[in-house]
C-alpha cells in the first residue's frame, strides 16, 4: 500500500515524490474550511454522487477502511495536515497518475463540505513521470511495470 506524502502549497519544501498535491486556490479553501469544520480528510471519488471528484470532509465523517489506499497527505500552511484517500480497486486504475485537487467555481452534487460556498474541489490529473515512477516501484529499467 503506498504511503507517500505530498507536496505543498506554500514555502515549506515538498518532499522529494509525492501521488497529490494542492493548488494554491485549493489550499485557501481548506484553510478556510479547517476554521469552521476543523481537521479535514479527503477521499477521491470512484464514480458515485459527484463523478470522479475528490470529496473533503471533517476527520471522522468519512470511515476509511482496509480497501482504501493513503495517497498521501497534503501539507497546507496553518491548518492540520489533510489525509488523501481512493479505493484500493480504483487506484489500480490510477496508480501510473499523480493527482492535484484544485478548485474551481461551481456546485458538486455530492457530499463535500465546500458545496455551500459555491465552489467545488476537483482532480487534475498528469502521468507520473520517471523519476516518479521509479520511486513507487512502477518502473523497470526504464519501461512501466504492468
Amino acid at each position: 500500500m503506498p504511503d507517500t506524502a505530498a507536496g505543498t502549497a506554500t514555502g515549506t519544501a515538498a518532499p522529494a515524490v509525492s501521488r497529490v498535491d494542492v493548488t494554491g486556490a485549493a489550499a485557501d479553501m481548506l484553510r478556510h474550511l479547517a476554521a469552521t469544520h476543523g481537521q479535514l480528510m479527503f477521499h477521491q471519488s470512484g464514480g458515485c454522487c459527484d463523478g470522479s471528484s475528490p470529496m473533503c470532509y471533517p476527520v471522522g465523517m468519512f470511515r476509511v477502511g482496509a480497501s482504501d489506499v493513503h495517497l498521501g497527505t497534503l501539507h497546507v500552511e496553518g491548518i492540520y495536515p489533510v489525509d488523501v484517500y481512493m479505493s484500493r480497486s480504483q487506484f489500480e486504475y490510477w496508480k501510473y497518475t499523480h493527482l492535484t485537487i484544485d478548485l474551481v467555481d461551481g456546485r458538486g452534487s455530492g457530499f463535500s463540505i465546500e458545496a455551500p460556498e459555491g465552489k467545488r474541489f476537483m482532480i487534475r490529473s498528469r502521468m507520473l513521470d520517471d523519476r516518479e515512477l521509479e520511486a513507487f516501484g512502477l518502473a523497470t529499467h526504464g519501461s512501466v511495470s504492468p
